[in-house]
């Protein structure tokens, strides 16, 4: 996995947690990836380094940033709007969710664009 999709994973998935749970920690995301603790350790510094992410050092709840909020939610718009293309083509709603989360990370905003322009004329 290269390292932006990696640091996208890692955020979209903060953000999804925090929409389900009052706090998020380490071991929630580790969960969710299915990931080791130490990976998720690792990752959680460089995203504190890259001031994505915050960690409260008193329970271990991770916030993100307002910088680190917006990125998750353009990684996570971007794959929505891709699961959705996919699914509108007739593909089954676990590969699309799946290659959504592929594509998700490489794909352009000029066919990102492109894709929004055509499902906003899907009935």
């Amino acid at each position: 996995m290269r390292p932006t999709e990696s640091r996208e994973d890692y955020l979209e998935t903060i953000l999804l947690l925090s929409r389900e749970k009052r706090y998020v920690r380490s071991i929630d995301v580790a969960e969710r990836l299915g990931v080791t603790k130490p990976s998720v350790s690792r990752a959680i510094g460089l995203l504190k380094d890259a001031r994505l992410l915050e960690m409260d050092p008193r329970d271990g709840a991770l916030t993100l940033t307002e910088p680190g909020r917006a990125l998750a939610e353009q990684v996570y718009d971007r794959h929505r709007t891709l699961t959705r293309l996919f699914q509108a083509m007739g593909v089954s709603e676990e590969t699309a969710d799946r290659d959504a989360c592929r594509i998700e990370h490489v794909i352009s905003e000029e066919s990102m664009a492109c894709i929004r322009r055509v499902l906003e004329r899907q009935p």
